[in-house]
């Protein structure tokens, strides 16, 4: 349901916010899934926990969208600085 007097900024940050917090409860489930197997499967053979490395990697990925989603580094975010400044020099 479209409403025609959204202001479109803030819905594509309430929509990036939404989008984290998603894949973080997804991060969280699979991880802790993964950390079972780990365990479950004979964990005293490998030195290194082998889940440690995806929710490593994954979790830096998951990192840089929280970042982007709440600390307004996003595109949109950014285009709008953008704009706003293109009509702030266009004033003087």
């Amino acid at each position: 349901m479209e409403t025609p007097n959204r202001d479109q900024q803030l819905w594509y940050i309430a929509k990036d916010r939404a989008k984290f917090k998603s894949q973080l409860v997804t991060y969280i489930l699979v991880n802790a899934l993964l950390w079972a197997i780990w365990a479950l499967t004979g964990f005293e053979s490998v030195p290194m926990p082998w889940p440690l490395w995806v929710g490593a990697f994954w979790g830096f990925g998951l990192l840089l969208r929280g970042i982007r989603a709440y600390a307004g580094f996003g595109e949109e975010q950014q285009i709008e600085r953008e704009y706003e400044n293109l009509i702030r020099q266009r004033r003087q």
